[in-house]
């Protein structure tokens, strides 16, 4: 037995080894650090690029103009169905957990879209599921089986209707979740905020505009398309249409949450449709306003009881 033990034998580890095994730690260190960062722009889209966001201070969630999109399509089927903002809240934290609200065409085994449904499981076709209107309809129906789902847990509600591995997951996006739907309900009025990218000279379709919204919240909504003034000439030569005009009736809830509903749809989905205008009781949301936030109109303002929505042209 040798009369004195190497220095390393106290930690039982050759020195060579623990030098390689701390380049090794340091290493993983900054690499789960670059995937945290690449992690984090890409679902909100990196400095500069066009985003959105709810809530004020600390209390604040930000997304992209894909999520806010598909978050507001999520919302306009449920209170279409009329649910309560509880049902619409927990139909966009799942949905969150599920794909990060983007409408994605993998999955685990064959899931796919927003809620990651599995047309083997009887939720519908590949192309049904990865219509955000439909899989959220299904969604919400198969929560309406839940009894008393307004009052259970949120992450309760979600796993009677999903049946995840992971039913805890849900929890952590309660809050984001509550934020969007108190937004796309329009129980919190012009709170929703997005910036749009600049003018590429790509002309938006008012025509698509009224039909999206038709498909969202229903016929009965008769968005109309109006002509203004300097707005070009269609193809036929005749006046193009560049306004959608959408009267704000009183469903459920008051005439105003309903007008900052339908308000708030527009602005997240201004970004896919081409949306540079959206006028609501004497406030106005501009595409080329850099804060993307909702600011006071002109004087003589008359947006009172309709949404104004202005695409490019």
């Amino acid at each position: 037995m040798p009369e004195s033990a190497p220095a390393s034998a106290s930690s039982g580890r050759p020195p060579r080894r623990r030098g390689r095994l701390a380049r090794f730690t340091a290493a993983t260190a900054v690499l789960l650090g670059l995937a945290a960062y690449v992690s984090v722009h890409y679902v909100t889209g990196g400095k500069g690029a066009p985003r959105c966001s709810v809530g004020t201070g600390q209390n604040t969630y930000a997304f992209t103009p894909e999520q806010a999109s598909n978050a507001a399509t999520i919302s306009a089927v449920g209170t279409t169905r009329g649910l309560p903002e509880r049902a619409v809240t927990i139909a966009l934290a799942t949905a969150l957990q599920e794909s990060a609200l983007r409408n994605i065409s993998h999955g685990d085994r064959d899931s796919l879209g927003l809620f990651q449904q599995r047309p083997s499981m009887g939720w519908g076709t590949p192309e049904q599921i990865l219509d955000p209107v439909y899989s959220s309809g299904k969604f919400y129906e198969h929560l309406e089986d839940v009894p008393g789902y307004s009052r259970l847990p949120l992450t309760v509600a979600a796993q009677k209707v999903q049946r995840s591995g992971y039913p805890q997951a849900y929890a952590k996006h309660e809050p984001d979740a509550t934020l969007l739907a108190a937004a796309l309900t329009g129980r919190s009025g012009p709170s929703l905020s997005c910036t749009a990218r600049p003018s590429d000279g790509r002309a938006g379709d008012p025509a698509k505009v009224r039909d999206e919204l038709v498909r969202a919240f229903g016929k009965d909504l008769a968005p109309k398309l109006l002509v203004r003034a300097g707005g070009g000439r269609n193809a036929a030569g005749a006046p193009a249409a560049t306004l959608v005009s959408v009267p704000v009736r009183e469903t459920s809830v008051p005439a105003e949450q309903r007008g900052w509903e339908l308000a708030n749809w527009a602005v997240a989905r201004a970004e896919s449709l081409r949306i540079e205008e959206v006028a609501y009781a004497g406030r106005v949301w501009r595409a080329a306003d850099v804060s993307g936030t909702w600011t006071k109109a002109a004087s003589g303002d008359t947006t009172a009881g309709t949404v104004h929505i202005r695409v490019a042209q």
